[in-house]
């Protein structure tokens, strides 16, 4: 039989627990446990003022970002709805059926002023570090570090060519928030002081990006998303934004490692990269300063495939400070004996220069093979030789085969970035905007990962 026509009508009274309507798998559910915002309030107590209105609560604001970037939600305004909608956002959120969920020009508000007075997001992504590795997933001993391009909100017609492109004529009072950050970063190592060398061109609306071929695709303007994982279970311990060139990842990468020390007292004893972080004053800073092992492929040019002997063919004496050919003869610095004695040493490139004597290379039988276009054979050498020799050692051993598949977690991490989280694109501009989603991003990832290696306890009978 035909069942009757079901109207909906409304009740006086209603007896509802938003807690029995979030399922226990749930993902919210599970991060939960690892999310801790109860110092929030002391970390922002100097940013608010002591009269006027009370304010929305910082412990909501951060907890809806984070359902935002945990749900792949990109647009604030969307994700307000989706707070108001969604029983379980609502029960993350600590609201009630009957709360309201902030207006989307609060969040904005908030990250332009207080939020990054205080580095408040940078705060919350160390307080969830911390707690990865009182869990156990972090020991500190081999890391890894890599960087990947995030394309920037910006059309890559509105910008001028470096030949055009003057940021001394532009007024810092009328212009926007993007372009102001762009000024103030113009000597920071990790952005305008990185290289001398200017981009093809520049964007109008977030000067900071880069202009970059570097997917060997249409170029378009990026960010660089530097990550340093630990190997054990592939959480992040730091990130930081910087211009899409080696030059700015290279110098990230070393405040990755020195902030990392400050914050964890984390020493570690091996640091995994790939090709583009195995310049020589990188693997010196390594070595000699940091005292760390570099399971990182040495940069190393002197290769040459026209058969000529190349500079692995010739045996370096260090005790005494030259070279030795495969015909016997010595390389040495200086050959030549001066009124006035000149020091050995690096020219100015940091480069020193072994040069045989004419005599040896006019009988030697291997000339065609050595110096077949020169009257002598000229050897060079990196005054950084000894670190990038600790580094080839390395690239010999087992533990580097290892490494390599090691290297392979931070890559993960970056495709689960940009495919699960949405974040292949960001919504934020300029050099702040970056860092922020960067560190929102990074923080939901070591949340999931909380979430995912430590079980949800059974409940209690």
């Amino acid at each position: 039989m035909m069942g009757p026509r079901q109207e909906a009508q409304a009740a006086l009274f209603y007896d509802f627990c938003l807690e029995d309507h979030v399922p226990q798998d749930h993902m919210l559910r599970s991060i939960d446990r690892f999310v801790d915002l109860s110092d929030i309030r002391q970390h922002l107590v100097p940013f608010y003022s002591s009269t006027g209105r009370p304010s929305i609560d910082p412990e909501l604001m951060i907890r809806i970002l984070l359902v935002g970037y945990c749900m792949g939600i990109r647009s604030e305004r969307r994700l307000c709805d989706e707070v108001h909608l969604n029983l379980a956002y609502r029960w993350f959120c600590r609201l009630d059926l009957g709360d309201c969920v902030p207006d989307h020009s609060t969040f904005s508000k908030n990250r332009h002023g207080r939020f990054r007075d205080s580095d408040l997001l940078r705060h919350v992504f160390e307080t969830v570090v911390a707690r990865c590795i009182a869990e156990g997933l972090a020991s500190g001993q081999c890391l890894a570090v890599d960087a990947s391009l995030i394309e920037a909100d910006t059309n890559r017609l509105n910008s001028t060519s470096k030949e055009e492109w003057r940021p001394d004529n532009i007024d810092p009072e009328g212009a926007p928030r993007a372009v102001r950050e762009y000024l103030d970063t113009l000597d920071d190592a990790a952005f305008g002081a990185a290289t001398p060398v200017q981009p093809k061109f520049t964007s109008h609306s977030d000067p900071a990006s880069q202009w970059t071929a570097a997917r060997k695709g249409p170029a378009y303007f990026a960010y660089s998303a530097n990550y340093m994982i630990d190997t054990d279970h592939a959480v992040i311990l730091d990130v930081e934004a910087s211009r899409s060139v080696r030059q700015a990842e290279l110098g990230a990468m070393q405040t990755m490692i020195d902030r990392t020390k400050d914050t964890f007292d984390i020493n570690p004893e091996r640091m995994i990269a790939d090709t583009a972080y195995g310049t020589g004053p990188l693997l010196e800073w390594l070595v000699q300063e940091r005292g760390i092992a570099p399971h990182i492929p040495v940069i190393d040019k002197s290769g040459r495939k026209d058969g000529i002997f190349e500079r692995a063919d010739f045996t370096y004496d260090d005790e005494n400070d030259l070279y030795v050919c495969p015909g016997g003869k010595e390389l040495r610095q200086s050959r030549r004996a001066f009124t006035k004695p000149r020091p050995d040493g690096p020219h100015k490139d940091g480069i020193l220069r072994y040069r045989t004597r004419k005599a040896d290379c006019d009988g030697c039988q291997l000339k065609p093979r050595c110096c077949p276009k020169e009257p002598t054979r000229k050897v060079t050498r990196s005054i950084h030789e000894p670190s990038r020799d600790v580094a080839r050692k390395i690239y010999l051993t087992i533990d580097y085969a290892i490494s390599c598949k090691l290297r392979k977690k931070v890559e993960m991490l970056f495709a689960h970035l940009k495919r699960i989280l949405g974040l292949g694109r960001l919504r934020l501009r300029g050099p702040c905007g970056a860092k922020d989603e960067f560190h929102l991003a990074a923080t939901t990832q070591n949340l999931r990962k909380l979430a995912k290696l430590i079980p949800t306890p059974s409940p209690t009978a």
